[in-house]
């Protein structure tokens, strides 16, 4: 059984709250065990549940990262996020886009109780696994995707979109809101203009400015690609503030929390819940 999460996951569409849930289809399993790659990958998806443990993860995985390899053409691009609503139940939801037409093509989510306590530094045993089932729900998959959270910019150069590309060995994109770790100058007032993220004298991600008068965001490579280029593919999918791909995850998952408050679900409870991963109960 895998550890670390209470979970349920139901593709695109209304979850389901119930106490079943479908199995992943054929397309979808097979997709995402490419993804995983090996047994090894299967290892790597039974989440810590200790800051301790979680930490040697990091530092064992980091190696890991590669800076080059990105996809030489790019025609779909996922955008990932999680809400909580006040009981802390999680909704996760990836949606993917077509580039450039900027057309919706699939969605998918998860949802469930983390294992994990917040702490800064470790968001990805918190979100991971119900990140993971959503993307494992997808019949297509990303060219590039995009994590609201922090990639390189973080304190062992190990965030969630590191974490994401390299269990998924998938292109990966962190933008964040905040700045977690390094030190940065004001970039200038245009559209695209940036200042480098400093973490120890190195450059691990940028503040960029996707609209003129707008506070910028932190942008910082994952896996599979290079600063200058997670710079390009974040200016070339914003049309506001934050990258398309993020905004419509961002979109979906408050909708989730509407269409599903606490007062609707009450057989799920802190006790007494089975453990759920891509939809199939193991």
């Amino acid at each position: 059984m895998l550890s670390g999460v209470d979970l349920w996951a139901c593709g695109a569409g209304a979850p389901h709250l119930g106490h079943g849930c479908p199995s992943l289809d054929g397309g979808s399993a097979r997709l995402f065990m490419r993804r995983l790659g090996s047994l090894e990958g299967i290892r790597l998806l039974r989440w810590p549940r200790t800051v301790e443990n979680a930490r040697a993860l990091q530092e064992e995985l980091r190696s890991r990262v590669k800076l080059t390899g990105g996809p030489r053409r790019v025609r779909r691009i996922a955008g990932a996020d999680i809400a909580y609503d006040r009981t802390g139940l999680a909704f996760a939801a990836v949606v993917v886009m077509s580039f450039p037409e900027g057309e919706i093509l699939e969605s998918a989510q998860a949802a469930g109780f983390p294992h994990f306590p917040y702490v800064p530094g470790y968001l990805t045993f918190r979100e991971g696994p119900f990140l993971v089932a959503a993307l494992s729900r997808l019949t297509q998959q990303p060219d590039l995707c995009f994590f609201d959270g922090q990639g390189l910019a973080h304190p062992r150069r190990f965030g969630l979109a590191c974490h994401m590309g390299v269990l998924l060995d998938m292109p990966s994109i962190g933008c964040a809101k905040s700045l977690l770790v390094g030190v940065h100058g004001e970039p200038g007032p245009k559209r695209g203009d940036w200042d480098a993220i400093l973490l120890d004298g190195e450059k691990v991600g940028a503040a960029l400015r996707t609209r003129a008068g707008v506070k910028p965001i932190f942008v910082s490579p994952g896996h599979r690609i290079n600063l200058k280029d997670a710079i390009r593919w974040a200016l070339a999918t914003s049309r506001f503030r934050i990258p398309e791909p993020i905004r419509l995850a961002e979109q979906f998952v408050n909708r989730l929390k509407r269409e599903h408050p606490p007062r609707f679900r009450p057989h799920l409870r802190r006790r007494n819940r089975q453990e759920w991963f891509g939809g199939r109960c193991l």
